[in-house]
């Protein structure tokens, strides 16, 4: 049976625009907010401010991240990204949401006062947060609309990728077990990444200085997290005890990178914090709790190794590049080489996941 390219069907197009359509309008969104409170003449170097360069390079890494992964996991046919995709996008629904509180934090001292008393602190008409406000409202509104799209696009790419897999090659339950928790470490691995660069991102603009010696040691962690997330992923594919070993424990000490969420609560400190606490509570804990799972099912992955799957991890199937560009497959529905819609390469052996 052939199996369809990539972005060849429907399904596949339709999860793949929604994401892009959403992550214009939400950046547009947020762009604009942060252009009305740059044009008020605002300190940028106060606190309180930081909240809305924070929450613009967060949602610009956030939506080029989720549509990059939606690729990823489309390319894969793997079912299980897909999930952790749309929880990605759920916590995206949470982000959103919280900004409005953060921003209302930031800009408004005042709460008593119009825009004619005090336009850049007041809460009343006429002020830079009535201003804006409309703007903060739609991103959780498109992001929530977007969400349920995407979770109809699963339910069609769900039966779509396991009747392809199903095809291709069988496995006994215990060997699916294991390809299971493999491709549930690699997808942990790809969203750890995005917790720490957001978490990293954040404090960098909001609080450190880069004559601190806390500046370098966040400076240092990045790249050191970093080799630690390639080294574990390359460990679990090839099934290198000592590096993934090494990879573990390293990982577990991670952990005491993030005693940072008490600084945001601590009373000497917590003023630094003021619009951005809750958003950076949130993004540790996932972040911490992300890192803890990661360490789990690389316990359990290393122990598999050994049991004959190293083959199905090094040459698992994936679609075959795709002829022309990304831009004729997403909007035209041009037939394959044999003349059907139905004439992608076959996919390699892959264990299902299933």
């Amino acid at each position: 049976m052939p199996i369809e390219t990539l972005l060849s069907t429907k399904a596949q197009k339709a999860f793949v625009l929604t994401i892009l359509a959403q992550a214009i309008v939400v950046l547009v969104m947020v762009a604009i907010t942060f252009a009305f409170v740059d044009q008020a003449n605002v300190n940028w170097d106060e606190p309180r401010y930081k909240t809305l360069p924070c929450y613009l390079a967060l949602f610009a890494l956030a939506e080029v991240f989720e549509l990059l992964m939606g690729l990823d996991a489309l390319r894969l046919r793997n079912v299980i990204q897909l999930i952790g995709i749309l929880a990605f996008h759920a916590a995206m629904l949470v982000m959103g949401s919280l900004q409005i509180h953060e921003t209302r934090t930031a800009l408004v001292t005042n709460s008593g006062a119009d825009g004619t008393v005090d336009y850049t602190s007041g809460g009343g008409a006429g002020t830079l947060w009535l201003k804006v406000r409309p703007f903060l409202i739609v991103v959780p509104i498109i992001i929530a609309a977007s969400w349920v799209s995407m979770i109809w696009c699963f339910t069609k790419l769900y039966h779509e990728f396991g009747w392809a897999i199903f095809h291709v090659v069988g496995a006994n339950p215990e060997m699916k077990k294991m390809y299971q928790y493999y491709q549930i470490l690699l997808c942990l691995l790809k969203f750890d990444f995005f917790a720490f660069t957001g978490v990293t991102m954040q404090l960098l603009i909001v609080v450190l200085q880069k004559n601190s010696a806390e500046f370098g040691l966040t400076i240092t962690a990045i790249p050191v997290v970093l080799l630690l997330l390639a080294m574990t992923g390359f460990a679990v594919q090839r099934e290198i005890k000592w590096i993934m070993t090494a990879a573990l424990v390293v990982m577990l000490a991670a952990q005491t990178y993030f005693y940072k969420l008490v600084r945001f609560y601590n009373p000497e400190s917590d003023y630094a914090y003021l619009s951005t606490r809750a958003t950076l509570t949130v993004f540790t804990i996932c972040a911490s709790l992300l890192l803890f799972a990661t360490f789990g099912i690389g316990c359990k992955c290393f122990y598999d190794f050994d049991q004959g799957l190293e083959k199905s991890k090094m040459h698992g199937g994936y679609y075959k590049p795709v002829t022309g560009t990304m831009m004729d497959s997403l909007f035209s529905g041009e037939k394959g080489e044999g003349g059907t819609y139905n004439s992608g390469a076959p996919l390699a052996e892959r264990i299902s996941i299933e």
